[in-house]
């Protein structure tokens, strides 16, 4: 008999660890019951056709006693829902879907709580908590993992990095072109080159510093566009591409159901952020064979662009001005840039002028801007359904040992 897998995911709108829950889902139906637990099934951005979803019906709701109502309300139908359906592993994704798991435990079920942005690791009242109630803790990279164990002392954690279907990903983005403002052709002439990026409207992703390092590139090669696609109104980024006298090479696509055609235009893929987990887009943009450029920020690129995942070198500014960039084997880091949403277009940063510089050095390299691409594209590989089932599975097992 199938042991009972259940996974809680708040919503299942287009974003990171929601493509993880549904991907986790399909993966592991071969192997358990699997039912999906989410607190409001409106706007469902993925295909969810013959998975087995239950909608709590208890959505967001504004104002503080309210959501620490709702957390309990939720946690008292999810506690009822895992005794009625005898759940033997219940693996949660995304902060509140922790809290409600955690809070649910019956004592029969073990409780897996995943760590989806180093983010997370800073709220330390909610580690201690899930240190405390979890038997396990799944985090994304091993920096979310070792800061647990030294913060916190907490050795119940293992990592199970993001998945991706690489051949799937790449026949998705050949089935259509996509429809954007310009030619294959600029007005004098030349080639159109393009970057891409991709993320919700969300401080965290750092995109005044993507507009900026873009003017600058822009302004040496006028030929090359910039493609961010994500989910938001991208009001403040809009007027600033405008104030910078940019907004005609900028193309903002919103949340796109079908990104990868997009994607697949790019040479280049940017990653501004300030904080991540596991960037899927970062990932994604290297199976279709984008060169990365992307700062060192908690946690991720590291891991992914470097082969020992280790970004020391990134200390700062070295003698002489000059700020560093590691050349890793499958892309480039730069150090990770001011947190405070700096929307001045007159005001550019030396860390964005380091940025814009790192990305000349490809497009003005074609040896190094393909070798690049092919690295990228190599190492995408390595994060693949088959080493996630295997390393889920093996958990599984330890758990119910």
């Amino acid at each position: 008999m199938k042991k009972k897998l259940m996974l809680i995911s708040p919503m299942l709108h287009q974003g990171g660890f929601e493509r993880v829950c549904v991907t986790t889902a399909r993966l592991m139906e071969p192997y358990f019951d699997v039912v999906i637990v989410i607190f409001n099934s409106a706007n469902i951005a993925y295909d969810v056709e013959g998975l087995n979803i239950i909608d709590v019906h208890l959505g967001v709701q504004k104002g503080k006693v309210k959501k620490i109502f709702t957390i309990l309300k939720r946690s008292m139908k999810v506690r009822d829902l895992k005794k009625k359906m005898k759940t033997d592993i219940a693996y949660s994704f995304g902060p509140s879907a922790n809290m409600v798991n955690a809070f649910s435990k019956t004592g029969k079920e073990k409780v897996w709580l995943g760590l989806r942005n180093y983010t997370d690791v800073e709220e330390s009242v909610k580690i201690r908590i899930f240190t405390r109630l979890a038997d396990l803790i799944i985090c994304c990279s091993k920096t979310i993992e070792k800061e647990l164990e030294t913060k916190f002392g907490c050795r119940k954690t293992a990592t199970l990095y993001n998945l991706y279907d690489v051949n799937a990903i790449r026949k998705q983005a050949m089935a259509k072109e996509p429809v954007l403002p310009w030619g294959e052709y600029d007005s004098q002439g030349r080639k159109i080159r393009c970057m891409v990026s991709m993320g919700r409207d969300d401080d965290m992703k750092g995109f005044w510093h993507m507009i900026k390092v873009f003017y600058l590139v822009h302004k040496k090669k006028p030929e090359v566009r910039l493609i961010l696609m994500g989910a938001g109104s991208f009001a403040h980024y809009r007027k600033l591409a405008e104030d910078m006298g940019i907004a005609d090479a900028v193309f903002f696509a919103g949340m796109q159901r079908e990104p990868y055609q997009y994607l697949k235009k790019g040479e280049i893929y940017l990653l501004t952020s300030l904080n991540e987990g596991f960037p899927n887009a970062l990932v994604e943009g290297m199976a279709l064979g984008l060169a990365p450029v992307s700062t060192n920020c908690m946690t991720g690129p590291a891991e992914i662009l470097l082969e020992d995942g280790d970004a020391s070198a990134l200390v700062g500014t070295e003698k002489g001005g000059r700020i560093p960039a590691i050349y890793g084997e499958y892309g480039i880091l730069v150090p990770v840039m001011e947190k405070e949403r700096d929307l001045d277009p007159s005001h550019i940063l030396a860390e964005e002028r380091n940025m814009a510089d790192v990305v000349l050095d490809l497009l003005e390299n074609d040896e190094k801007l393909k070798n690049y691409q092919r690295a990228a594209a190599d190492r995408a590989r390595k994060f693949t359904f088959e080493s996630y089932v295997e390393q889920f599975l093996k958990l599984g097992d330890t758990e119910h040992a």
